[in-house]
């Protein structure tokens, strides 16, 4: 029967012992020095030489040239106490697993007094000590703390956190380690050599990589393929079958498709997996082996010559192109996802669906709001960005928009205005006509409103041009579920310009869009003419042209109007009776200085008539559904018609001045105020307006036009 590699090749000095010199070199200095101590706890994983250390050390102990670091190898403690010789009665080995109970370390206590038969010392080696009971620990505390000069005890376990505190204090503590896999390389290679079986070069990593660092293990698996190699050796195809190792070919394939953001290469390579009968949870672990590789490529370009990466000449260069396409932040992630599907893949039912949903995971990083998932796109942007191929699907965070030209100025036609409507132009001085026909104009009735320190039109800052952004959005792609989509950010442009305002449309909704039209509702029907003042459609108008782009136009309606804004909702100024003409300008009669009234605070600029402003809370009154001219010549003489009259007794508006101001406000003693005096207070006698202009004003009001003579 062949003899296993592991035990063939079992060291039998300290020099032979390879992946452990921070624990070989201090025994052999302290064995050529003489300074033996009476236990040694040797720990670490499985596999790295902890218990045939200890032999090393009992034989070196009982050399004839001893105490030495290197054995003869020719006397008979040392061939009794080779790797292969028959044993020495002054050496006991004990395997606490199956005799760690507190009977066994009494029995091993009485033992211990014996002076050696042969040798010098008598050596007691208890593999597994961690399965000693704390009572057999007990047993043996005192004759640990003060043993014979001829007793030296050598405890080898893979836990020492459980050897008992009082014993693992009484001792020298040596921890083993796994072995590096370039130790582990070198050492396969020269065994493979001494054992005259080709190996192809592939199959190291694979063998290295299944052993994890331990030699026992590593020298098992590689016992196991020279078993089965044929004449021409250990081949790739034959260790990965035997291994159940992914074959780099798949694992390629995937990586691959990652890269490539290749939805059915990805899957595809997955159910290749399948078909091939690999364990899909080993599979994902050979991907993850993958990433690691690939981080450290991306990181280090060295790590093969430094030995932070082991793989084939030929797979090398393919490895370093996928770290190159996938980058760090896309491994970092993939690694992330991977390793914590292993654990939900851990008993699964099905652990295909798992590694399905893996990948769809790796797939998607715009399902994921991760700041991982965030920086996996955003390096996807700035590879395609200095590839300089391909559209950038999402801006970079922080980056500034590219400017943009309107459609018609890229295609060489004039530039146009960005504001078309008058009311939305920037301020300009008035024309001389307009200067002119308001010299002749009576100065009409002042209210709080019109005299407020409000910014008018001429003294306000022209707006700089706006700089050229992305064309706006067709009028046809913007609805009402649009417009109430972006209602909070529209409400906050709206307070940029105005809070009152913006409070005062907290309550209004969207209730349609049409031909650049938006219509909202307000349930105050007090608020619906304020909300509809030039000045607030204005500013509405522009917080919608900041948010959605374009022009706008903008109508407020109560609640009751919305069922009927097919018909218009009632006659407006544009669309009732034009006035009739008015007749030739006739001599105004030298008028009565009015008498004293509150101060007002008065408009240094050209006085604009407006309506409510949104500064404004008191109700409006009706107003007429339609303004009709008077009669164009009362006969000379005639008594002025009452002015305290309502505005609705007999559906015509007087051809002096309106009985309501533009603000809603009647003025004491003024038109439209019934006091003590009565209609007929000769302190209300006013020059009379002429219709036209009178019909002008109403038009200005609500349509926020403009005579242009």
């Amino acid at each position: 029967m062949a003899l296993a590699l592991y035990r063939r090749y079992r060291p039998a000095t300290f020099a032979e012992v390879v992946g452990q010199e921070h624990v070989t070199d201090p025994l052999r200095t302290a064995l050529n020095a003489g300074r033996i101590s009476h236990a040694y706890l040797f720990s670490g994983p499985r596999g790295c030489g902890k218990t045939s250390s200890a032999r090393i050390l009992a034989r070196s102990l009982n050399c004839v040239r001893g105490p030495t670091a290197d054995p003869c190898g020719t006397c008979s403690s040392c061939v009794a106490l080779a790797p292969e010789g028959p044993g020495n009665v002054d050496v006991v080995e004990l395997d606490a697993a199956s005799h760690g109970g507190v009977d066994d370390a009494r029995e091993l206590r009485d033992r211990a007094f014996y002076a050696p038969a042969e040798s010098r010392y008598r050596v007691f080696i208890i593999d597994e000590a961690h399965m000693v009971t704390t009572q057999g620990f007990n047993a043996l505390l005192k004759i640990v703390e003060e043993p014979p000069d001829h007793l030296v005890f050598v405890f080898a376990t893979t836990e020492p956190d459980k050897v008992l505190p009082t014993i693992r204090s009484r001792t020298h503590h040596y921890p083993f380690r796994l072995m590096p896999p370039a130790v582990v390389r070198d050492l396969l290679e020269s065994i493979c050599s001494a054992e005259g079986v080709a190996v192809e070069p592939p199959v190291f990593p694979l063998v290295v990589r299944a052993g994890g660092g331990s030699g026992r293990d590593t020298l098992s698996v590689m016992d196991q393929l020279l078993a089965g190699a044929g004449a021409e050796g250990v081949t790739y195809e034959r260790a990965i079958a035997l291994l159940g190792v992914t074959d780099v070919a798949l694992i390629d394939s995937m990586v691959e498709a990652l890269a490539a953001e290749d939805a059915p290469g990805v899957y595809a390579a997955v159910d290749q997996v399948i078909e091939a009968g690999h364990d899909p949870r080993r599979f994902a672990t050979d991907l993850l082996e993958r990433f690691r590789d690939l981080l450290l490529l991306r990181a280090v370009p060295d790590a093969t010559d430094r030995g932070l990466v082991s793989a084939p000449e030929d797979g090398l260069a393919t490895m370093t192109g996928q770290a190159e396409r996938l980058g760090p932040a896309a491994l970092t992630r993939f690694a992330e996802i991977v390793h914590s599907g292993l654990g939900e893949m851990r008993g699964s039912t099905s652990p295909r669906l798992l590694l399905e949903l893996l990948c769809a995971r790796m797939l998607l990083p715009a399902a994921e709001s991760s700041g991982r998932a965030l920086l996996q796109r955003v390096e996807a942007v700035e590879q395609r960005l200095a590839a300089g191929g391909g559209a950038v699907a999402a801006p970079v965070p922080g980056s500034a928009p590219t400017p943009s030209l309107p459609a018609a100025h890229e295609e060489g036609a004039p530039p146009r205005r960005a504001f078309q409507r008058p009311s939305q132009a920037p301020a300009q001085p008035p024309s001389t006509a307009e200067r002119h026909e308001e010299a002749q104009r009576p100065e009409p009735p002042r209210t709080p409103e019109a005299a407020a320190p409000a910014p008018p039109e001429e003294t306000r800052p022209a707006a700089p041009p706006p700089a050229p952004v992305a064309p706006a959005p067709a009028r046809d792609t913007v609805d009402v579920a649009t417009v109430r989509k972006m209602w909070p950010t529209l409400l906050s442009k709206v307070r940029d310009h105005s809070r009152s305002l913006g409070a005062m449309l907290t309550d209004a909704v969207a209730h349609s869009v049409a031909d650049g039209e938006v219509v909202f509702t307000h349930p105050a029907s007090a608020l619906v003419r304020r909300l509809s003042d030039t000045r607030n459609s204005e500013i509405i108008a522009t917080a919608l042209r900041e948010v959605l782009g374009g022009d706008w136009r903008v109508r407020c309606v109560s609640a009751e109007e919305a069922a009927r804004l097919g018909q218009g909702g009632g006659a407006s100024p544009a669309t009732g009776h034009q006035p009739a003409p008015a007749p030739a300008r006739r001599p105004e009669p030298p008028r009565r200085a009015p008498e004293p009234t509150p101060p007002r605070r008065t408009e240094t600029a050209r006085p604009a008539p407006r309506a409510v402003t949104a500064e404004d809370d008191i109700p409006l009154p009706p107003e007429p559904d339609e303004p009709e001219p008077p009669d164009p010549d009362p006969p000379a003489g005639a008594a002025s018609p009452a002015r305290g009259a309502a505005p609705r007794s007999n559906g015509h508006t007087p051809a002096t001045d309106v009985a309501v101001p533009p603000g809603g406000t009647a003025v004491p003693g003024g038109p439209g105020a019934e006091g003590p005096e009565g209609p007929d207070d000769p302190r209300d006698v006013r020059p009379p307006r002429d219709p036209q202009e009178t019909a002008i004003q109403l038009l200005s009001e609500q349509l926020g036009g403009r005579l242009v003579t």
